[in-house]
């Protein structure tokens, strides 16, 4: 598998360079990259936004898991909506991997003056997300500003909408920049990857034989792009065992090699005793 950090920005690029508009100067692609790239590792203020039902939603509420943060503006009736059913089959599988409580969604309405509470419950009736830690959101155009500065998210208006990167960004449980998505429809392993790095990295700690076991369970798996799915990987527990063998054998062999060394040494001391 190639860099997926690396892949699907040069898919952005080529996805903006043949927008009419970039004549215009409306949205530099290489800029619009560049930002979002030096993203990583910013941390996500404490802004406050408002839900889908009209009530305050503070980001900070999100902290502890990771978080799946994708932009939205409800006024696109053409390729939202694709992109939409795009992340929810992958949050789905993502979540048949990983655990349904193993991190959050939240989809943010960045047009200020258009994406009400009201907007966005239709919206989520219509593309059938929200719910199960599924959050939609919008806020006021400076809490907006604040906070897509934060996530190196780049737009402009346009004649009947918006020119905007198309970027899906994971936090980690401290609500740090971990990952940029980028992409329409990107592949599944672009998502569970860094997810995967969050859940079950260097850092994760264990509290039970059930936390060794699933993290076991999930290193092993692998994407498997024919069928578009993860699989449990066999051969990691083959060579685990050859390697289990090949160490006992060895571990052997120098135990007898070291007793019979001392046994020798035994004797020649015995020898000269006598």
């Amino acid at each position: 598998m190639g860099d997926l950090r690396v892949w699907l920005p040069a898919v952005l690029l080529a996805g903006l360079a043949v927008s009419p508009a970039l004549g215009q100067g409306l949205l530099d692609p290489s800029e619009a990259l560049e930002r979002s790239q030096a993203a990583i590792g910013n941390e996500a203020g404490d802004h406050v936004l408002i839900d889908s039902r009209g009530e305050e939603l503070p980001l900070a509420a999100n902290r502890g898991r990771p978080l799946v943060d994708s932009r939205n503006n409800t006024s696109c009736s053409s390729v939202r909506p694709t992109t939409t059913q795009t992340r929810v089959d992958r949050v789905e599988e993502a979540r048949r991997v990983l655990g349904a409580g193993a991190f959050s969604v939240l989809t943010v309405g960045f047009d200020a003056r258009n994406d009400t509470p009201a907007r966005l419950r239709a919206f989520a009736a219509s593309q059938g997300v929200g719910g199960r830690e599924w959050y939609l959101a919008t806020a006021d155009g400076e809490t907006l500003d604040r906070l897509l500065d934060d996530l190196g998210f780049s737009y402009r208006a346009a004649a009947g909408g918006f020119l905007h990167v198309s970027q899906t960004t994971i936090l980690d449980a401290e609500g740090r920049v971990y990952r940029q998505v980028y992409g329409d429809q990107f592949p599944l392993q672009v998502l569970l990857e860094p997810l995967k790095e969050l859940a079950y990295g260097t850092s994760a700690r264990f509290g039970s034989v059930e936390d060794i076991v699933d993290r076991i369970r999930f290193l092993c798996t692998v994407y498997n792009p024919s069928t578009g799915a993860y699989q449990f990987e066999y051969a990691y527990f083959v060579g685990m065992g050859i390697g289990g063998v090949s160490l006992v054998v060895t571990g052997t062999m120098v135990y007898r090699l070291w007793r019979n060394n001392r046994r020798l040494i035994a004797a020649q001391g015995a020898e000269r005793r006598g």
